[in-house]
């Protein structure tokens, strides 16, 4: 039964009731029904410059096939990439096949999202020819709504994010790309970017977006009508100028701190910088490092919002605060991760995270990715060899795989067994006499989940590939052959793969290891019928004999019907087609990766 009086019905009604002029309405561009705008921000979009009188917000090219046309860089060859080219005309004279492309990608702020490449060898030759196909209404000199703004290619600009969860994420580009509809572009004259890029960074912005377009799809047309004010004044210039540069220098530092990014060089926590006498002390000295970036951040980015606030008399509407899960740092947990996690959560994500950042790097080092001695990337080519890695590197302090074939088992069957060059990389990366502590430090780290008894192993097992896959978004550099039921394992480099690889695996390890397991089950056989054996000892023997059988015939199955038929096929792999593509040639000698036939939109 309802007891409230009429009166109330009305009263409520009244405070949801709104009048205002539809000529207000006509103050903002489209026209929208904006009823709870202020007289404030209606008159900054009087008074402000329109974006578009300054840098025209534009869209880029459709493919028309991104499956066919568009990698992410770690799947191509590096020698055929072609970075920080100025102009159309450079990229064309380099020869190189893949360029830089900002496709937008997740919410971040000042710098990143720089993982794409797209094919645009010869000016981009085939991509139009291929369009032209598809479209004969078109021409070379004019190609119309698919590749727009070609003459806008490989200049600075800012970019961002056309489909957004809740904020308009802006960032800098200082050149060298092409762009799509998704990473949508705009071309101020240099002495405007960092302005720019500081206006479109505040919350302002995000809220006269919003006010344009309130579905948080940012369109070129909807912020090209964003109201600009300050251009004129050089204290405000000289300031967001200034907070501009250093935002975008530790977000770009945050972001090549990782593997995927293309600029990445080494382990932050290698860096001399860091490096303290144990792994655990080096990450908390990092982990300080982390923290004060992510409060600088935090202040840059509030006292840009009140330098903004104060231009559009907005004191009374907004306020400059930024909280935490909006400074938009990978090493920042409150971004990262999110959620309503207590701050030992996010700690221990972070730290998790970290060691397996650790463990990939080691990986890669392993295979000659990287090194100890060198920075940035030493294999990165399609068909390098160890002999390319010795060029380079002739006597290093811990040498990549000669066969480029790494086993996971569930014992040191092998002398280059994952578990154990991963030891081996802590001792020589880290130091020998802190190595069990270190050991510890990892291993604790990555057992997040409480496990008793978690171990490296434990972890290579059971997570590692599925943090590969995962960080390199379904397109893994290293390739895990498995078993059908995960008894045998290895893993092997791409870009290090040959068409006699398969054999490698095949007879210097699979039959090599059911050799070994035969050699193991007939010891045990001998302890099952020795006369000085115990009850208990011939018990257990007797669970591992039959345990060791079906691994036998599971071996023997997945050798018969499915790598001994594909080692003999020698199958060729073109880096230039991708993972999506090379990957399925394998079949199920390979790892199943969920996903892996999604579209690339």
């Amino acid at each position: 039964m309802n007891n409230s009086h009429p009166r109330d019905a009305e009263q409520s009604k009244e405070r949801y009731f709104f009048r205002t002029s539809a000529e207000n309405f006509k103050q903002i561009p489209g026209s929208p029904i904006a009823y709870w705008v202020s007289a404030r921000v209606r008159e900054a979009f009087v008074k402000g410059q329109p974006l578009t009188s300054i840098a025209k917000p534009k869209l880029g090219m459709r493919t028309g096939n991104n499956d066919k046309y568009i990698r992410i860089w770690s799947e191509v060859s590096y020698g055929k990439s072609g970075f920080n080219f100025a102009s159309a005309h450079e990229a064309q004279e380099s020869r190189l096949k893949w360029f830089p492309y900002n496709k937008g990608g997740d919410f971040r702020r000042w710098y990143g999202n720089n993982e794409y490449l797209v094919n645009w060898e010869n000016d981009g030759f085939e991509i139009k020819e291929e369009t032209l196909r598809n479209y004969p209404q078109l021409s070379w000199e004019n190609l119309g709504w698919k590749i727009s703004n070609e003459r806008d290619f490989f200049k600075p600009c800012l970019e961002w994010s056309r489909i957004s969860s809740d904020y308009l994420g802006v960032r800098i580009s200082s050149g060298g790309f092409l762009f799509d509809t998704n990473g949508s572009s705009a071309f101020p004259e240099p002495k405007h970017l960092n302005f720019l890029v500081a206006f479109l960074c505040t919350k302002i912005s995000t809220n006269l977006a919003k006010i344009v377009n309130p579905s948080l799809a940012f369109q070129p047309g909807d912020l090209s009508v964003l109201p600009v004010i300050g251009l004129t004044s050089p204290s405000q210039m000289e300031l967001t100028n200034n907070i501009c540069t250093q935002s975008v220098s530790i977000s770009k530092f945050d972001w090549d701190a990782y593997e995927t990014s293309w600029d990445f060089t080494s382990l932050l926590l290698l860096n001399p910088d860091y490096r303290q006498q144990t792994l655990k002390a080096s990450y908390q000295k990092l982990r300080a490092t982390w923290r004060e970036m992510t409060l600088k951040m935090q202040r840059l980015e509030e006292e840009n919002n009140r330098i903004f606030i104060d231009a559009y008399g907005l004191q009374d509407e907004l306020t400059p605060e930024v909280p935490l899960n909006e400074i938009t740092l990978t090493c920042n947990p409150y971004y990262r991760y999110g959620g309503n996690k207590s701050e030992d959560e996010l700690e221990s994500l972070l730290l998790a995270d970290t060691l397996r950042e650790l463990v990939s790097y080691a990986v890669g080092c392993i295979f000659g990715r990287y090194a100890l001695d060198k920075q940035g990337l030493v294999l990165a080519n399609q068909g390098e060899t160890l002999s390319d890695y010795l060029k380079q590197i002739p006597q290093g302090c811990f040498p990549a795989d000669d066969d480029n074939v790494i086993p996971l088992l569930e014992g040191d069957w092998f002398t280059d067994d994952i578990a154990e060059r991963f030891r081996k990389f802590l001792r020589v990366a880290f130091g020998e006499d802190q190595y069990e502590e270190n050991l510890r430090f990892v291993e604790q780290g990555l057992n997040i989940k409480g496990k008793r008894n978690y171990t490296i192993r434990d972890y290579f097992l059971g997570e590692f590939y599925t943090d590969h896959v995962k960080r390199y978004k379904k397109r893994p550099i290293y390739w895990l052959f498995s078993s059908p039921k995960g008894s045998f394992n290895a893993l092997i480099y791409m870009h290090r793969y040959r068409p006699d690889t398969v054999s490698v695996v095949l007879n210097d390890y699979l039959r090599e290891f059911r050799t070994k397991l035969t050699t193991h089950r007939s010891h045990l056989v001998a302890i099952n019928i020795s006369a000085s054996s115990s009850q208990a000892e011939k018990t257990k023997a007797t669970k591992e004999i039959e345990s060791l059988r079906k691994t036998i015939d599971e071996l023997d199955e997945y050798e018969r019907e499915i790598l001994y038929p594909l080692a003999i096929q020698q199958v060729e792999i073109d880096l230039d087609d991708g993972v999506k593509v090379n990957y399925p040639k394998f079949g199920s000698s390979l790892k199943k990766i969920p996903g892996l036939d999604s579209s690339d939109d």
